[in-house]
């Protein structure tokens, strides 16, 4: 599998995605920096873990349900987009829709998935 292919990205980051916000419930994490492995450099709360769970299992589902590669061409643009809006959104402030980007991880992270994303988006 080619994880810049759009496909790829919907597969592996789908899969990454639903392992952290999944990590981020049962306290390995977050939900809260003391509940973290990685204490306050690095930490989820309940919103990111809802958004990385939800957009992680639609991920998977459009990986193998979108048949059409145009439209998972889209949704992974979409993504990459919607990635980097909100790390550049963190540069700016540590609250977002609820949830808490206090930690630059947070701001690399959402940068480079919306990388990663885009450049996946422009493969066939």
């Amino acid at each position: 599998m080619n994880f810049l292919t759009p496909k790829g990205f919907l597969q592996v980051g789908g899969i990454v995605l639903i392992v952290v916000g999944l990590a981020g419930f049962f306290g390995i994490i977050g939900p809260a920096p003391d509940s973290s492995l990685f204490g306050e450099a690095w930490w989820f709360d309940n919103v990111e873990n809802w958004a990385h769970l939800v957009i992680g299992v639609v991920g998977v589902i459009a990986a193998f349900m979108l048949t059409d590669p145009n439209m998972q061409r889209q949704l992974v643009m979409v993504l990459g987009i919607v990635a980097l809006a909100v790390g550049v959104v963190n540069f700016f402030t540590t609250s977002f829709l609820g949830a808490n980007l206090e930690s630059p991880a947070d701001l690399i992270l959402h940068l480079v998935v919306g990388a990663w994303a885009l450049a996946a988006s422009w493969k066939r």
